[in-house]
């Protein structure tokens, strides 16, 4: 389950804000152009998908490198290790 910080994360991503809570009122905006209660609210029920595609999107350039590298993700590992 989303957290407010997940979906100001989302929703404000160059950052510039503050949130104790997960509520809109525990929200401080301090260099960012503030967002509505209402989009705050709606981002809980946009996160999932969001974070799925964003997580599918960096698997897909992990795997292009790794391809490009012409080594497995086990033997990436084993280098990094």
């Amino acid at each position: 389950m989303a957290t407010g910080a997940d979906v100001l994360k989302m929703l404000i991503p160059s950052g510039g804000w503050v949130i104790s809570g997960d509520e809109y009122e525990g929200i401080k905006f301090r260099e960012c152009e503030p967002i509505s209660k209402e989009e705050f609210e709606a981002g809980f029920a946009e996160y999932d998908a969001w974070k799925v595609a964003k997580d599918a999107e960096a698997e897909a350039k992990r795997q292009a490198l790794l391809d490009k590298l012409g080594i497995t993700k086990e033997e990436a590992k084993l280098l990094l290790s």
